[in-house]
């Protein structure tokens, strides 16, 4: 008896050694959980994380916070944030205030003191507002078996070398940015049982590996764009939920492994006819494929499932009509067949009025039941009835296609003397003069594709509200522009462009103008040229260099062609951008704050060309010399939009000069050309000079404060904020990146300058 009692009493001791031991946690790990509360910017849920004294291991789990231990290591880690990504659709690689972390949160750092967790076996980081791409080196918690990075801002590609966690089961990646292709190499994870990636931008086509993933259970890979055909998915055997919903699949509906039990393919493009072996899916519980655009008659097995509770075959061309003697499942309580094209009576089993604890959905077709919002039955018959006719009807058909013929030839014929009489009558000369002389009808269509000949319009409130009243444009005759500069005298020379020479203008109302003479493309015609002219004339913006009129210049020859075209703009008195950037230039040099004001108003003015008309202009070949300065110091956008009209659209600089050949292929891209004036409102005019190396390697030193005060303008380090010159040098990396998916969009360009200049006192926003 006492044998026993001492040996409980040395077990028990051992136990409770072993548990305290247990529950201790090694301080290296305990340094790395503080490091990941400092990566996170301190957030509330982790405020019990006191210093290495606490003890992790023995923290109350909660709903926001579990940490599991095992012999001295963390093996579970489950932090839930209050930054949900599902609110943000308009992410662009760079951080949103109170969505995000900010930033100087690094992803790569942050996965790198992540990864000392080597023991780690479940992981789960949700709404913390992490964002980045995701980095390689995420293959070094080789000990995982389950990873949840959901609702976060993670972006780029999912990283291959992930590949290497074996041990992998559950892997969820929901609600991020990701916008690459779904990986391949999946059926690499021989463990995997769920896989999630909804709501992201994952395209291309499905992997066809997934159907060597022989343990899933789960797949979720719906809202994405995923595109193409689907394979047969009967090899997945173990599968229970497929999601595959809101993507841009395509072709027949796949085969699906019998135990299946949810199926969601709705809101795709999948056509055909159901597959007759869905009414083998026993097991089926729930499957919705509405939203597509199948055909033909709904198996009537798949209405008597027997485990079947929900069928949605809504908004499809499914037509026909249904068996009066359909059978439905014990279990089915919810059936939509409405917006199809199905006739006849509705089967008993699906009267809602028999049966009280089903809900039956069938408006928007031509079924035989008064009420209930049905199309007439020619509605769902018409395109019987043609087929019908098409069959039974040759003989008429060829009358009527006789009939056609014969009224198309004497259209061509009349044409072609209608033709021959204008050109003999009616010089081409005269027709064409004429024609500069009044104005195109907004809704003519000569020339122009429907998408460029759709009327600039504004789609933004913000953009609707900074629409200023100016003249309208008109044409203007070349002897009026003769008249307004003196026969272009030299006196009134005011410099060569991108776009060709421009001369200052006085028109007899004593308007003071500004008049470029671009040379065109010999490969538009008059009226085409013109259309184009009128279009980008009504553009309106007051960060806009307003144009007010153009001329066309016609040589007198037999071909009536076009030799020059003219711009009339409005005269900007106070010089371009980069003459207000150094104290050798011409102009006032512009403070920070004020140099952040220019930015501003063109950022507004580029936002608008690209979102604000239909359709947008995006290459604008954005530089300082085409920002101009009127007497409030409010910058305008010159040469704006005029690609459409010039013979190339790399035609950099003037003539004989040959411009680098990174600025050839770079800048035809607005923001990374947008990312090169940033550049230069920190660093001078000297930028244009430079290499794209030298210019990378200086963006990278401005990062530090020695190289800021070795290649800073003096102007912008006496007058920055510390705080406002680190958001525009983080803002120029991102523009001048050379992924263009990391590049920005002017809407978040815009919201960071607007940051940078509250940052800034004593700033006016325009």
């Amino acid at each position: 008896m006492e044998f026993c009692t001492l040996f409980l009493l040395i077990s028990c001791l051992s136990w409770s050694l072993f548990v305290l031991c247990d529950s201790q946690l090694q301080t290296s790990q305990s340094q790395v959980l503080l490091q990941l509360k400092k990566h996170l910017e301190y957030p509330k849920q982790l405020e019990i994380w006191y210093d290495r004294k606490t003890e992790f291991c023995s923290l109350p789990p909660s709903a926001n916070l579990n940490i599991t231990c095992e012999f001295n290591s963390v093996t579970e880690l489950n932090i839930m944030g209050d930054k949900p990504a599902t609110k943000v659709s308009d992410f662009a690689g760079f951080p949103i205030p109170n969505k995000t972390l900010s930033h100087s949160f690094s992803m790569d750092s942050f996965v790198t003191t992540l990864s000392r967790l080597s023991s780690l076996k479940t992981l789960s980081l949700i709404s913390l507002g992490i964002w980045g791409p995701l980095p390689d080196k995420i293959h070094r918690l080789s000990s995982l078996e389950y990873l949840d990075l959901s609702s976060n801002f993670l972006f780029g590609s999912i990283p291959p070398k992930m590949f290497t966690l074996l041990k992998l089961q559950t892997f969820v990646l929901d609600d991020n940015v990701f916008n690459d292709t779904v990986p391949s190499w999946l059926n690499s994870l021989p463990n995997l049982t769920t896989l999630r990636m909804k709501k992201n931008r994952l395209k291309g086509p499905f992997p066809s590996s997934i159907e060597g993933i022989k343990t899933l259970v789960d797949l979720d890979l719906s809202s994405n764009e995923i595109s193409g055909d689907l394979p047969d998915l009967s090899s997945l055997t173990n599968l229970k939920l497929l999601d595959l919903r809101g993507n841009k699949l395509g072709s027949h509906l796949p085969t699906l492994p019998k135990g299946l039990l949810m199926v969601f393919l709705n809101n795709n493009s999948f056509m055909g006819e159901i597959p007759t072996q869905y009414g083998q899916l026993n097991q089926l519980q729930h499957i919705d494929v509405s939203f597509n655009m199948l055909t033909g008659k709904p198996p009537p097995e798949l209405f008597s499932l027997p485990s079947l509770a929900h069928l949605n075959l809504a908004s499809n061309t499914l037509k026909g009509s249904l068996s009066d003697n359909l059978n439905c499942g014990r279990n089915l309580e919810f059936v939509d067949i409405s917006n199809n094209r199905l006739m006849g009576s509705l089967p008993s089993c699906l009267n809602s009025e028999t049966r009280d604890n089903r809900v039956i959905k069938f408006s928007g077709n031509c079924l035989s039941i008064a009420g209930h919002h049905q199309h007439p039955e020619s509605y769902c018959r018409e395109f019987k009835v043609h087929v019908y006719k098409s069959n039974n009807g040759g003989k008429g058909i060829g009358v009527s296609v006789g009939l056609i013929v014969g009224i198309a030839v004497l259209i061509v014929l009349l044409a072609i003397g209608l033709l021959i009489v204008c050109r003999r009558y009616c010089p081409r000369l005269i027709s064409e003069q004429h024609l500069l002389q009044k104005s195109v009808p907004e809704n003519s269509t000569a020339g122009l594709s429907s998408e460029i000949l759709t009327n600039p319009r504004h789609v933004f409130e913000s953009s609707k509200s900074e629409v200023q009243i100016l003249p309208s444009c008109r044409s203007f005759s070349l002897e009026e522009l003769k008249e307004a500069t003196n026969n272009f005298d030299s006196s009134a020379f005011l410099g060569e462009g991108s776009y060709g020479k421009i001369y200052k203008g006085l028109l007899k109302n004593g308007t003071q103008v500004a008049i470029r003479c671009l040379p065109t493309s010999k490969k538009y015609s008059i009226r085409n040229l013109k259309l184009r002219l009128d279009m980008l004339a009504k553009i309106r913006h007051p960060h806009l260099v307003c144009i007010l009129g153009h001329c066309i210049e016609v040589e007198q020859d037999d071909h009536c062609s076009i030799n020059r075209v003219f711009f009339v703009l409005e005269y900007i008195p106070n010089g371009n951008f980069r003459s207000h950037l150094s104290d050798n230039s011409p102009g006032e040099v512009l403070s920070w704050p004020e140099r952040l004001a220019v930015l501003i108003c063109v950022c507004k003015a580029v936002h608008f060309l690209h979102t604000g008309v239909i359709p947008g202009f995006f290459h604008n070949r954005l530089k300082t010399t085409n920002i101009l300065i009127n007497e409030h110091r409010l910058a305008k956008l010159g040469d704006y939009g005029l690609s459409i009209i010039s013979e190339e659209t790399g035609n950099y600089g003037t003539k004989g000069q040959e411009p680098k050949s990174w600025q050839m292929t770079r800048l035809d891209d607005d923001v990374y050309s947008f990312g090169l004036i940033l550049l230069e409102s920190m660093l001078g005019p000297s930028v244009p000079a430079k290499t794209e190396a030298t210019l990378r390697g200086e963006l990278a030193s401005l990062s530090k404060q020695e190289g800021r005060v070795r290649l800073m303008d003096p102007v912008v380090l006496a007058t920055c904020s510390e705080e406002s010159i680190t958001v525009v040098i983080s803002l120029t990396n991102k523009c001048i990146c050379p992924e263009l998916w990391s590049r920005p969009t002017f809407d978040d360009i815009l919201w960071n300058l607007q940051h940078a200049a509250h940052l800034q006192p004593n700033i006016s926003h325009a």
